[in-house]
C-alpha cells in the first residue's frame, strides 16, 4: 500500500468518513493524475499529492452527507472539484461537471476514462450559456468568486421550488450573504471538518424563493 493510500486512510478516520476499498483507490488515483497533469497544464496551485488529498479530495467529499437528490451540477468545476471525488464515492448519484476551459475538460475526460467513472458527465460551456434538458437537485460551487455571482449566473439550473445552491467557502462569508438578491435565501450553513486543513470551511445552502 503506497504512502498516499495510507495518508487517505488516516484522513478518512480523522473525518469519520467511511469509504470502501475500491473507492479509496480511485480517490488516490485521481490525486496522482491531478498531480501529474498539473506539471504541464497548471490545473491547481497545489503541487504536492498529499496536499491535493487534503485540500482538494477530502475537502470535496465532506459535503457528501448534505447532497439530497440524484442529479447535481458542479459549476466552474476546474479539474473536477468537488464533482469527481463526489462521483467516486456516491455512485448512486449523477454529476455534471461544467467548465469553460478546454484543457480542464480534457483532463476530466481522461480521469473519467482512466478510473472508469460512469456517473459523471463533462460539459464544456460557460455556465450562463448552458441550458440543461433537466434541472438539478443542487448546484455545487467551490470556485465562484462570490455567492451573489454564483446564484445569479446559475439561477436557471436548480429545480424550481426544490433545487438548492451549495456554495463551498472558507471563512463564513458574512458580507457575501448580506449582498444576496432578495429572491435568494440562506436555509442552512454547515461547518465542514477537514482534518489537517488550516482555516475553517463552510457549506452555505441557499434556495431560490422568488
Amino acid at each position: 500500500m503506497n504512502s498516499l493510500r495510507l495518508k487517505l486512510d488516516n484522513l478518512l478516520r480523522q473525518a469519520n468518513l467511511i469509504v470502501n476499498k475500491s473507492h479509496k483507490q480511485q480517490l488516490v488515483s485521481y490525486a496522482e493524475l491531478l498531480n501529474k497533469w498539473n506539471k504541464v497544464y497548471n490545473l491547481t496551485s497545489i503541487n504536492n499529492p498529499i496536499q491535493i488529498l487534503i485540500k482538494h479530495v477530502l475537502d470535496s467529499i465532506t459535503i457528501n452527507p448534505y447532497l439530497e437528490g440524484n442529479l447535481f451540477i458542479d459549476v466552474g468545476t476546474g479539474p473536477g472539484l468537488p464533482g469527481i471525488p463526489l462521483a467516486i464515492i456516491a455512485t448512486d448519484k449523477t454529476f455534471y461537471l461544467l467548465d469553460s476551459s478546454k484543457k480542464r475538460i480534457c483532463f476530466i475526460k481522461h480521469v473519467l476514462y482512466e478510473l472508469n467513472i460512469k456517473n459523471a458527465i463533462p460539459i464544456h460551456s460557460r455556465v450562463e450559456n448552458y441550458q440543461p434538458e433537466e434541472r438539478f437537485d443542487a448546484v455545487l460551487s467551490r470556485a465562484f468568486s462570490s455567492i451573489k455571482k454564483m446564484v445569479k449566473c446559475c439561477r436557471h439550473l436548480p429545480k424550481i421550488n426544490s433545487g438548492v445552491f451549495l456554495s463551498m467557502k472558507g471563512q463564513l462569508p458574512v458580507d457575501e450573504i448580506k449582498q444576496l438578491p432578495d429572491w435568494c435565501s440562506v436555509i442552512d450553513i454547515k461547518v465542514l471538518e477537514v482534518p489537517e486543513l488550516e482555516g475553517r470551511r463552510h457549506l452555505v445552502i441557499l434556495l431560490d424563493q422568488g
